[in-house]
């Protein structure tokens, strides 16, 4: 059985996917990023203004706010972070937000021991720093 989820506490996806899709006994999310759900707003500050200048933004923030995202879109699946298996993180700046998106991650994901992934990319499709591809365990059906 493949369904997909959506859920009003997570942002709205930029596309035409949901946020999650499950299919057995296994959760895909689509790509997460920080924005918030029902303004868009971007905790931490975007990485461009309007113009495409660079912007000083908060890469903890953002990474705060992309976890607290996958935790809404979790939730709407029946699932927790500890269901995680697996995360595809892309950081727009590697050298620059590693170490502040690793601390951050650390404090969520230490006890969950999910597999990582992190890809350094040239852009993402809002002004984020950071997004998150996650697999997880999806719970049993009665």
């Amino acid at each position: 059985m493949s369904n997909p989820i959506r859920t009003n506490k997570a942002p709205d996806p930029v596309g035409a996917y949901p946020h999650a899709r499950r299919h057995g006994d296994l959760l895909f999310l689509s790509g997460v990023g920080p924005r918030q759900a029902g303004t868009n707003a971007i905790p931490g500050g975007p990485i461009r203004d309007a113009q495409g200048n660079l912007n000083d933004y908060d890469i903890r923030a953002q990474t705060e706010a992309v976890i607290a995202n996958v935790k809404a879109v979790l939730e709407a699946c029946g699932a927790t972070l500890d269901d995680v298996l697996d995360v595809t993180a892309f950081l727009v700046d590697m050298d620059r937000d590693f170490q502040g998106y690793n601390e951050v991650y650390a404090k969520h994901f230490t006890s969950v021991q999910a597999a990582r992934t992190t890809i350094a990319i040239r852009a993402l499709p809002t002004p984020i720093a950071v997004e998150f591809k996650v697999t997880a365990k999806a719970p049993t059906q009665a």
